[in-house]
């Protein structure tokens, strides 16, 4: 198997410029003109929605940021500053497993969570790495998954939430979940870990998206 290229963008950047780029980088790999690549970036602030995202779930009010309807699965999110967001664009194997590449993006949060001290675990029927109960309250979600499978070549991906303002999340129901709370690795360890810090970490984890790292689906 071919070594997984990284692409690190040092500043923001805005979302459709990333989405732009996803899209070649896709076609390339359905191809076989390059092999399998992760994007690595913190996003300028936007809303996006997946294409479950009920009008409910949107905005009521300006949302300070754009709101992008998206062709991943899933509901509406926020990303932005403090945020690493990472862009798969992986070819699976047949056949195609879309739980276990799920449940190996998720691990991939888990593990880098672990890294730093935190603790984090899946909830059955939602998607995405979650803090579980504990003295300060319910479960929180901490990464949020989203993605896209087209002719066995993923887009799409994971967001984890570094040290970003939380309180972009106060003005649409993220992920589609009303009876739970977002957080961050900063909020959770009570000092400042940003993306910066969780870059290394992150590139060294990152073959935990190929299919032969296989991570249990239950």
């Amino acid at each position: 198997m071919s070594e997984l290229q990284v692409i690190q963008h040092e500043a923001l950047v805005p979302y459709e410029r990333a989405w732009d780029e996803q899209r070649r980088l896709h076609a390339a790999r359905v191809a076989d003109d390059t092999g399998d690549t992760v994007i690595l970036l913190e996003h300028e602030p936007v809303y996006t929605a997946g294409k479950r995202t009920q009008p409910h779930e949107r905005p009521l009010l300006d949302a300070g940021a754009p709101i992008i309807d998206v062709d991943r699965g899933g509901k509406i999110t926020w990303h932005g500053p403090g945020q690493l967001v990472g862009y798969p664009i992986v070819k699976l194997t047949d056949p195609v497993d879309v739980v276990a590449y799920v449940r190996r993006v998720e691990q991939l949060m888990i593990d880098i969570c672990a890294d730093f001290g935190l603790e984090t675990t899946r909830i059955k029927g939602r998607s995405g790495v979650w803090v579980p109960d504990d003295a300060r309250g319910p479960a929180r979600k901490i990464g949020a998954v989203g993605i896209r499978v087209a002719q066995r070549v993923t887009m799409h991906g994971f967001a984890l939430n570094c040290s970003c303002d939380l309180s972009w999340y106060d003005r649409i129901v993220p992920c589609g979940i009303s009876d739970a709370t977002v957080t961050s690795l900063s909020s959770e360890l009570g000092h400042t870990v940003s993306v910066a810090d969780v870059l290394p970490t992150a590139q060294k984890r990152l073959d935990t998206l190929r299919a032969d790292n296989p991570v249990g689906v239950g």
